[in-house]
């Protein structure tokens, strides 16, 4: 087996890793408010989302994997070494977020990444603004349609359900949050999954393996989606307890509405072709839902220290995949 050979094996592992990192780390989006509520105990919580983050290739495009793939540093100028700063910025920095307990975006920690280790090998020519600038907007605007949403939700089903019997009204949500769990375990799939199936797919590219045209193998696809799944099987349990009951408490009807309104969104973005962050997603959406019952249900503190987290993960994972970029550069080149 040639060295070629063994550096390509050993970066889609890495890749992999990410992958499962991923799901490990964002456990917590899918499976908080059904733990939260006590719909589910925690192991049978994170069964349930690893199936939908699975076989959520099933129900979306590959748009997302393309974004990343091509749209937020040129494919002329991947290397290995881009490819292996990128992926070492986004674990490092999930690595330190999941210790933390910090509810950090998976996707912006790889896409800032590869903007980090992009930059180190050709400067700022090689960022591509369209697609960063789409990223960029998402980081706001995601977690403000989820909130707005499960807002709307709240207030919708609150409507409906006024003059129904606690209990009855209890044991409706407690099974409709089946339904949106799902959901949004497949929107977390969906989406998520997709980024590593980008960088996979572009290392491939640009060794020539993919022929003249950039695509996603299938190989790649069922892989990704194994290894998310197989991270949400392990969980990530200090960031399931800061999203389920540090932000807000909740209700099986207000968990049905966050998941809901994060699905929503997920769905969307998805089919848009932006990278979102799941994490921000779910933490707008269970604002939300905490907002609509009185602004004082809602942990601002918690929820401001969250939203440090979202402006530092970028430029922190840049940072760092720009110094993996040039030590890669000592067994890579």
């Amino acid at each position: 087996m040639d060295g070629a050979l063994l550096i390509l094996i050993f970066l889609i592992a890495v890749a992999l890793l990410f992958d499962f990192l991923n799901g490990l780390h964002d456990a917590a989006n899918s499976i908080a408010t059904i733990v939260a509520t006590r719909v589910l105990p925690p192991i049978y919580a994170v069964g349930w989302a690893a199936f939908f983050n699975f076989i959520a290739f099933l129900f979306f495009g590959l748009h997302v994997a393309d974004t990343i793939g091509r749209g937020i540093v040129s494919p002329d100028i991947i290397s290995d070494q881009v490819i292996f700063g990128a992926l070492m910025g986004a674990i490092s920095w999930n690595v330190i977020t999941w210790l933390a307990g910090i509810p950090s975006s998976s996707s912006h920690a790889l896409i800032g990444g590869l903007l980090g280790a992009g930059i180190a090998k050709a400067g700022t020519g090689a960022v591509v603004v369209g697609g960063v600038t789409k990223t960029v907007m998402a980081i706001f605007l995601s977690p403000a349609v989820g909130f707005s949403l499960a807002l709307l939700l709240v207030l919708v089903v609150s409507w409906l359900f006024a003059r129904a019997n606690p209990s009855f009204a209890d044991r409706i949500f407690r099974r409709l949050q089946f339904v949106s769990a799902s959901a949004y375990s497949l929107g977390h799939g969906g989406n998520d999954a997709q980024k590593t199936m980008g960088i996979i797919a572009v290392l491939l590219f640009s060794r020539g393996m993919l022929g003249d045209e950039f695509h996603v193998p299938f190989w790649v696809v069922i892989t990704c989606q194994a290894a998310i799944a197989l991270g949400t099987l392990f969980g990530g349990w200090r960031i399931v307890h800061t999203m389920g009951s540090r932000i807000t408490r909740l209700s099986p009807q207000q968990g049905f509405c966050a998941e809901t309104g994060g699905a929503i969104t997920l769905f969307m973005a998805t089919g848009m072709g932006i990278p979102v962050s799941t994490t921000h997603t779910i933490t707008g959406s269970i604002i939300g839902v905490g907002a609509a019952r009185r602004a004082s249900a809602v942990r601002w503190g918690v929820a401001r220290s969250i939203v440090t987290a979202w402006f530092i993960t970028m430029p922190a994972a840049a940072a760092i995949g720009a110094i993996f970029f040039w030590l890669g550069g000592l067994f890579l080149s």
